[in-house]
């Protein structure tokens, strides 16, 4: 599909169709990939599964996986999930057994779910780090988790745009979090 095709390999920045000469990222094929989380703020969580269409640079031989949006790298979890999962736990203080609830339909298992959810923090740390939603405010050194988490689930709500104005702060979370993926 030529829609989904970069305009460059994001690797070495080649033009995908360079005018007059061959295409240089080519199909590669698809995959499957599974997707958690609830398809809105007032719905129940599902597990949905989408295709990541691949394509092969041939200047440099990287491969480009395109997805939808919304979909996060080596993530299981929505972005959106995600954003209204920190923004439940960090803003408005839900307990991570209810905050899983709400977004997860996988079924606990383990000591550690029945005292919250790991995911939560591990997903506050990834923020912290960079390695999730990217350029988002910094919430300091020595922020705990949660401040990290409500920190940048406040930013995502703000970037929800101003027709969520009546929405409360995770839903609008949830709708930001599209946009910072």
């Amino acid at each position: 599909m030529q829609a989904a095709r970069p305009c460059v390999c994001p690797e070495c920045k080649a033009p995908s169709c360079p005018v007059g000469e061959p295409i240089q990222l080519h199909g590669h094929g698809l995959r499957e990939r599974q997707v958690l989380g609830p398809p809105s703020p007032g719905e129940g969580p599902t597990k949905v599964v989408v295709e990541a269409r691949r394509y092969r640079c041939l200047a440099c031989r990287a491969v480009v996986i395109v997805v939808p949006r919304g979909v996060v790298t080596r993530r299981r979890y929505s972005a959106q999930a995600i954003g209204f999962a920190l923004a439940l736990w960090a803003l408005v203080k839900v307990h991570a057994v209810e905050v899983r609830r709400r977004v997860s339909p996988v079924a606990p298992v383990g000591f550690d779910t029945a005292l919250g959810w790991p995911a939560l923090r591990r997903w506050a740390r990834a923020v912290k780090e960079g390695r999730l939603f990217r350029g988002l405010p910094a919430a300091g050194l020595v922020a705990t988790l949660r401040e990290v988490a409500a920190t940048a689930t406040s930013a995502l709500a703000a970037a929800a745009g101003a027709t969520s104005r009546g929405l409360g702060m995770a839903e609008r979370a949830f709708l930001g979090a599209a946009q910072g993926a």
